[in-house]
């Protein structure tokens, strides 16, 4: 009975433990739909108003279900990413439909930047860029907090210099 809560721990122990990103990217996600398609929603309820007559306007509906079933999207896309740090690489799970899981080792990493633009500061986000040798594999992780995004950087910079000089 005791070799059994020990292969249990063992099994626990090697499991990564997976970091989600930070809500506010989908906040910011949603702004920018709501935003954008309520631009077009004001557009196509007002031209074909106008020209065509009032009945053409009901079109409007069209950017307004897009708008329902973009929210729900973004959501569930935004709960799908998760990145772990391990011993030895880096993982990063992502997709709804079809899961992506990246597999990042620390001594193939070459290059490891945080960016951030104009839309991204004002939310305080920030993005990890991973760039290896092969182009397949570069990998990014949005939405982070600027000060994690900036440890990450450090911690995955550090490891990569110490496996790859252990090469």
């Amino acid at each position: 009975m005791e070799k059994r809560s020990t292969e249990a721990a063992v099994d626990t122990a090697s499991e990564p433990v997976w970091t989600g990103l930070p809500p506010g990217l989908l906040r910011m996600r949603r702004l920018l739909l709501v935003v954008w398609l309520g631009l077009l929603t004001i557009a196509v309820a007002l031209l074909p108003g106008l020209l065509a007559g009032p009945v053409w306007a009901a079109f409007a509906l069209l950017p307004l279900a897009l708008l329902g079933w973009g929210w729900r999207m973004l959501g569930r896309n935004w709960r799908s990413w998760r990145y772990a740090e391990r011993a030895d690489d880096l993982l990063i799970s992502r997709g709804v439909l079809f899961r992506e899981e990246t597999v990042v080792p620390y001594g193939r990493m070459q290059l490891v930047e945080v960016t951030s633009g104009p839309v991204e500061r004002h939310f305080g986000l920030a993005s990890v860029q991973l760039h290896t040798a092969a182009a397949a594999t570069d990998a990014r992780i949005p939405g982070l907090d600027p000060a994690e995004a900036e440890r990450l950087r450090d911690r995955l910079t550090e490891l990569g210099e110490a496996r790859s000089a252990g090469l």
